[in-house]
């Protein structure tokens, strides 16, 4: 089956195109339910994967979960205890693979975001895409979304960046920010969702799906 990989800087809004994508050509998206599939799995709590998965601080898991209130599809919340032992990371890490393996075995679909595209980085039936815009934009974005301050803000962009360019970096070796790791990278401060959904869309179309 065929896969569409959505990475995104944070709040550059990846998770709304995503869901505009799987809309438009009827794929399964799998977003925050991926992050489900790995705690079930692992047998530990959403909260307490999604703090070890980034590699978040607490007071980022805090903001995070503030902003899933206004805008759901860009939630990448915690807690900032955990009362459940978890998987040292390596091994979240391959339970993480597997759950992505199951979930683009049986059916077309739209993932967002856990270092999909580094993982399924050399199927011939993937289409990768990152999705960015401006430090500033991004900032803004987190300033009225999170209701904090600018100082707030700038940490939650600059601290969710940097967890997730680690974590593909120390799980893939790459890196994660290098364009030329994906088939399209499109700016939100450029494009509308909208307009960026239709791009991936088409691009999807001239592969045949």
């Amino acid at each position: 089956m065929s896969v569409i990989t959505i990475s995104r800087q944070y709040a550059s809004c990846g998770s709304d195109i995503a869901k505009l994508v799987s809309a438009d050509i009827g794929w399964t998206l799998i977003d925050n339910e991926l992050v489900d599939r790995v705690a079930q799995r692992a047998g530990v709590s959403r909260e307490e994967v999604e703090i070890r998965e980034e590699r978040v601080s607490s007071l980022i898991e805090r903001l995070a979960g503030a902003l899933s209130l206004s805008s759901p599809y860009i939630y990448v919340g915690g807690s900032e205890t955990t009362t459940t032992p978890l998987p040292d990371e390596p091994n979240l890490a391959h339970i993480t693979e597997t759950v992505i393996s199951e979930a683009v075995r049986d059916e077309n679909v739209v993932l967002v975001g856990r270092g999909a595209q580094a993982y399924l980085a050399e199927r011939e039936d993937a289409l990768h895409v990152f999705i960015v815009a401006p430090r500033e934009a991004r900032v803004k974005c987190a300033v009225e979304r999170l209701e904090v301050s600018r100082r707030e803000a700038e940490k939650s962009v600059d601290e969710f960046d940097k967890g997730r360019r680690k974590y593909v970096k120390v799980h893939y070796d790459r890196i994660w920010d290098d364009p030329t790791n994906y088939h399209l990278v499109l700016n939100t401060d450029e494009f509308s969702y909208r307009e960026a959904a239709d791009i991936i869309v088409c691009a999807a179309k001239q592969r045949g799906w």
